[in-house]
């Protein structure tokens, strides 16, 4: 888990669930944000709002969909999908997935902005607009009764075909 999630949770007074394949992670979230540490087995099986993968891929396959108690699958880990096909398979559980290269942007967009020359302020401006493409994905993918992931996905190629590859997340 990230440590800012959990310390924007802790501070949102939200109840935080966490679980690591390391043990250290897992205590110093217990110790500084009163999160309640979970088995890694046991993570998929809770009555959660948001599903939050923040180190893992491949988090969401056909052992972990069916035990997925959430209603938002949202988090920083890169390649949470086993396979594409599990994007649809959460829309029709009806559990919103954030597409993860959409939802964990930020770090790439600050890079490609600091190499730019960019300022502090347009890094934060493009970053903000995640929110918006995040919006723009769930609102496309309601009104065409298909997966976030393949809205995304189709989304990216659009802004890449128009030569919008530089702010792709705007």
């Amino acid at each position: 888990m990230s440590s800012e999630l959990e310390q924007h949770l802790a501070e949102a007074g939200t109840q935080v669930f966490v679980t690591d394949i390391r043990d250290e992670p897992v205590r110093r979230a217990v110790r500084e944000f009163g999160a309640h540490a979970v088995d890694p087995d046991d993570i998929y099986d809770l009555d959660v709002d948001v599903f939050a993968p923040c180190a893992l891929g491949a988090v969401i396959n056909d052992d972990t969909l069916g035990r997925l108690h959430a209603t938002v699958v949202a988090g920083s880990a890169n390649n949470q999908l086993a396979e594409a096909r599990h994007g649809e398979a959460l829309r029709r559980r009806n559990i919103l997935y954030a597409p993860d290269y959409v939802a964990n942007a930020g770090g790439l967009i600050d890079v490609a902005c600091e190499n730019a020359g960019h300022s502090q302020q347009t890094v934060l401006k493009r970053v903000e607009s995640i929110s918006e493409t995040l919006k723009r994905i769930f609102a496309r993918a309601d009104a065409e009764n298909v997966a976030t992931s393949v809205i995304a996905d189709r989304l990216a190629e659009e802004m890449l075909r128009a030569g919008e590859s530089a702010t792709i997340a705007a």
